[in-house]
């Protein structure tokens, strides 16, 4: 989706700086390759948009019909598109893409080269640098023909990191989340919870608040996580956790069960070992 909006993002920025007379057609066309690409009005300046226009707080290009609180701040670089709306105070980065009719809350910055759409980003919130939020969810399926066919996404209105079509993904007031973790659509996450990196949450799963998820833990889609888990490192869950406390392992199981196993594991080695 990044390799639809970029393009035309690049062309409607420099369109825009064409049209406030204020830049030279010349410098127009070095903008848009600075935000990675050419812009066909480089080439054609006759047929230049008046639809987006500069923001005089950060230089930012917005759409006419964006609604931006005046003290919001959009950098040089960025461009907010149609529908979109930004909240009091918010502070969008240099190269990100604020997508049709996103909603962003009151006092929320928004890091570099983040691009989002197809949600709503609420208030003090912080999206770190190159984060994708709203993108298609990853659903496919095998047709009669034997082709591998995408399945239709819906456009929802959603706090996000992919959606598709069955309820909202929603990620709860106050979670953190680290480097390199993927959250599949239809996904809900409590409040106060901590992600740590390289997590994947597959689709339709459920965590609920409190809830810890240590480096590199996987959980399965379908999944329920009571409130107030933590999840070792590396640990894999494939079915429902209801109860709160330490679990661990490969599938995960509560932590003390976990350390018996790898204890039995290494008498069993040993023994085998000795018996050699």
């Amino acid at each position: 989706m990044m390799a639809v909006i970029l393009p035309r993002t690049v062309r409607r920025a420099a369109e825009a700086a064409l049209s406030l007379h204020s830049v030279p057609p010349r410098a127009a066309c070095h903008f848009a390759r600075s935000l990675g690409g050419v812009s066909s009005a480089c080439s054609n300046p006759d047929t230049v948009s008046v639809e987006f226009v500069s923001w005089q707080n950060g230089g930012g290009i917005l759409h006419r019909a964006a609604s931006v609180d005046p003290t919001a701040v959009v950098e040089a670089g960025a461009v907010v598109h149609s529908g979109a709306v930004l909240g009091k105070e918010v502070v969008v980065g240099s190269g990100a893409v604020v997508g049709p009719s996103v909603s962003i809350g009151q006092s929320t910055r928004v890091g570099y080269n983040v691009v989002l759409s197809n949600c709503s980003v609420g208030e003090f919130c912080i999206i770190h640098n190159g984060s994708s939020i709203g993108q298609d969810g990853f659903g496919f399926f095998v047709d009669e023909a034997g082709q591998v066919k995408k399945k239709p996404q819906v456009n929802c209105q959603l706090v996000t990191i992919v959606f598709l079509c069955w309820r909202e993904t929603t990620v709860g007031n106050h979670t953190k989340i680290d480097n390199l973790v993927q959250i599949g659509h239809n996904v809900v996450i409590g409040k106060c919870c901590m992600i740590c990196g390289q997590v994947g949450i597959a689709g339709s799963a459920t965590l609920g608040d409190y809830v810890t998820l240590g480096g590199r833990v996987a959980i399965r889609d379908h999944v329920s996580v009571a409130s107030k888990v933590r999840l070792a490192a590396n640990s894999l869950v494939t079915k429902d956790i209801q109860e709160p406390g330490d679990y661990g392992g490969f599938p995960a199981v509560p932590i003390n069960e976990w350390r018996r196993q790898i204890a039995n594991l290494r008498l069993f080695s040993k023994k085998a070992s000795v018996k050699r």
